[in-house]
């Protein structure tokens, strides 16, 4: 029998530090096509906020747009001790704290962002209702995620099936579970293509334990073409 994924456990161990984060950004250094960096930044700038949470932010690359280009003042939310220190090195007023219970009022943000961490939530209809009561009414959240066939020549060069269609948040279900705590939803979908060579491949596959076997397997055959596929999703309240 399958054991659940304790995803606390999860998220720490893999944003204790920077390494898994940046392997898994290295794979994309290649990219051709649409970024789904630019959808969601333009989906935020679209309502022109004054005040933006992110939650799960990583680096920060994200949030020190936000301010830089839209003036918004940018508060960030992480799990990750070391993801919050190297925001908070950046100039960013990030915080340890989790979205499935945000130290902020009702009504207190014009926009949220939550780039591909809904799906490490363990409690997302809790998580979903806490990002959609600190939103004004009208308030936006611009929610990134994958889709199943995300890195679908990655995961065959792996011989199994790709794990992203088991994502609590994917491109294909993340519309139902934002619809049961927004009044509109609609989505956006980025397509592309990225190149890995094999240290780029070794290095993604060790952050990854699904993908685990292509550390030590090859030697392959280069440049391994790998499609891309995102969602942004946009949901508003009422």
């Amino acid at each position: 029998m399958t054991q659940p994924i304790d995803e606390a456990a999860f998220v720490r161990a893999q944003y204790e530090n920077e390494h898994n984060l940046r392997a898994r950004k290295a794979a994309y250094v290649n990219a051709e096509g649409d970024d789904p960096r630019d959808f969601a930044f333009i989906a935020l700038a679209e309502v022109r906020p004054r005040k933006v949470l992110e939650v799960g932010g990583g680096e920060g690359e994200l949030a020190e747009r936000i301010r830089d280009e839209l003036g918004a003042e940018v508060i960030g939310i992480d799990q990750s001790e070391r993801m919050v220190e190297i925001q908070r090195s950046k100039g960013i007023d990030a915080r340890v704290g989790d979205v499935q219970q945000l130290p902020f009022a009702d009504g207190e943000f014009d926009a949220v962002v939550a780039a591909w961490m809904l799906y490490h939530v363990a409690d997302l209809d809790r998580g979903l209702a806490e990002l959609a009561r600190i939103l004004k009414p009208g308030g936006r959240l611009v929610a990134v995620t994958n889709a199943a066939d995300h890195l679908r020549e990655l995961w065959d060069l792996a011989r199994r099936a790709s794990s992203i269609g088991n994502f609590s948040f994917n491109s294909e279900n993340a519309e139902e579970w934002l619809q049961r705590h927004f009044a509109s939803v609609t989505r956006r979908d980025a397509r592309g293509w990225t190149t890995m060579d094999e240290e780029t491949i070794r290095g993604f596959a060790a952050s990854w334990t699904d993908l685990g076997a292509l550390v030590t397997a090859g030697p392959f055959e280069e440049p391994l073409r790998v499609r891309r596929h995102s969602t942004v999703f946009v949901a508003e309240t009422a």
